[in-house]
């Protein structure tokens, strides 16, 4: 039994290396992977229902990941997105600190509906790394605040892509990781953006916003705000009254607050063409949840996953402990979101059985994970930052070294969060 996972683990790592040395995306050569492994187990076959099986386990997060998009997409392109960088330049440009506080719950948000800092990268990274440019702050440092508070919208809530999908393998409801995540991700934003930032000079207002997009003439608070508010009300609803409203899902709560964003937008959306711009952009990342789904199910059928739960378990806790801020961000790096049903299940099963808060360890992993985003061999948040910013300097020595500090600081208290689990479990709301 342990020959045969440890031989499938072995055709799925060759696998991927050849896949990746022949160039192929990372989507692609997890499904060579996947099909190789299965074709090994099966002695020659192919087992298609698995595979099938497997590319609808994490439908449900793909139909929110490209809900919440779509909504953020309609936000943007209606001049919502500009209307509220613009406001808060101009309100908070003789306070240097407001303004960058601000732009920090800014720069959360479109992560935090979606899931995805890339979607914080392409919807308003380039607006507020342009408002930082004219506050002083130099090019690396610039990219480096964009991309960690990308990370970090990434991480918060509601949406976590990686504590959700180790929560639905281990049978654990997504319920009670909004103030933890909220702690840890705006606490590291926060840190990125002032330490990164802190020093240099007000904002040049007139020079930002000649540079800035102009928001259409008709927008206001309440035309970008509505949409946000349904959403918030939507989400609160079923916690206020459980027994009354009806479980709708956040896929058609994004669906409800798009739906309104299109009929308060100041101008004509042409919703046909965002939403295929949205499935555009969408297609790699989705396209690696269907195959991770597959990854697993295969994994799962023949033992592989078992095998790596088992090593995991077996860990001493203080090796964990000292080990997990580096190896989750590089598990990250190297195999994006397929880390966190592979590595989260194990952990958050064994940090159960040894008493610990599971939800407030999971929270703490789900946001170091995704401080790996600027890792080689994917680096997916780390490369949609330099070409959307376009950034002139080195990826290594100028971008990841400027990013180093912040990312230490949120692996730190990550890992603080993990092991005083029990101590913070006061944090676990709804």
């Amino acid at each position: 039994m342990y020959f045969h996972a440890g031989l499938i683990l072995a055709v799925i790592a060759i696998s991927f290396g050849i896949a990746k040395a022949l160039k192929l995306s990372v989507e692609l050569s997890m499904l060579v992977a996947a099909i190789a492994a299965a074709i090994v187990h099966s002695g020659g076959a192919i087992p298609v229902r698995h595979l099938v099986e497997g590319s609808f386990t994490y439908l449900d997060v793909c139909l929110i990941f490209i809900t919440a998009t779509f909504f953020m997409n309609l936000i943007k392109e209606s001049g919502g997105v500009a209307f509220l960088v613009r406001r808060i330049v101009t309100a908070f440009h003789k306070s240097r600190a407001l303004c960058l506080f601000f732009l920090t719950l800014l720069l959360l948000i479109p992560g935090a509906l979606t899931g995805s800092g890339a979607t914080t990268v392409l919807t308003v990274g380039t607006l507020v790394g342009t408002v930082l440019t004219y506050m002083g702050i130099s090019e690396k440092r610039v990219a480096a605040k964009i991309f960690i508070c990308a990370a970090m919208s990434a991480a918060a809530p509601p949406v976590n892509l990686w504590a959700m999908m180790a929560a639905a393998g281990s049978n654990m409801p997504y319920v009670g990781f909004f103030i933890p995540l909220l702690v840890l991700s705006l606490a590291g934003s926060l840190f990125a953006m002032f330490f990164l930032g802190g020093k240099g000079k007000k904002v040049e207002l007139s020079e930002a916003l000649k540079e800035l997009p102009e928001a259409p003439a008709k927008m206001n608070w309440v035309r970008v705000g509505i949409p946000f508010v349904v959403l918030i009300f939507l989400i609160m609803a079923g916690r206020i009254w459980p027994h009354s409203i009806p479980t709708l899902g956040l896929p058609f709560m994004f669906v409800v607050a798009s739906i309104f964003a299109i009929f308060l937008s100041p101008k004509k959306l042409e919703i046909l063409k965002i939403a295929t711009n949205t499935i555009n952009t969408l297609i790699p990342l989705v396209g690696i949840m269907i195959v991770v789904g597959i990854l697993i199910q295969i994994m799962a059928l023949s033992g592989a996953r078992g095998l790596i739960s088992l090593a995991v378990v077996t860990l001493p806790m203080w090796v964990l402990f000292a080990a997990l801020w580096l190896i989750l961000p590089v598990s990250e790096g190297l195999l994006q979101y397929a880390v966190a049903p592979l590595l989260g299940v194990p952990l958050i099963l064994l940090f159960n059985m040894k008493g610990m808060d599971a939800i407030i360890a999971l929270s703490a992993m789900a946001v170091m994970w995704p401080v790996g985003d600027i890792l080689p061999p994917t680096a997916v948040v780390g490369r949609a930052t330099v070409m959307e910013l376009k950034f002139k300097g080195r990826y290594y020595k100028d971008f990841l070294k400027t990013s180093l500090v912040p990312m230490g600081f949120i692996l730190l208290i990550a890992t603080l969060f993990l092991i005083f689990s029990n101590e913070l479990s006061f944090l676990v709301g709804g």
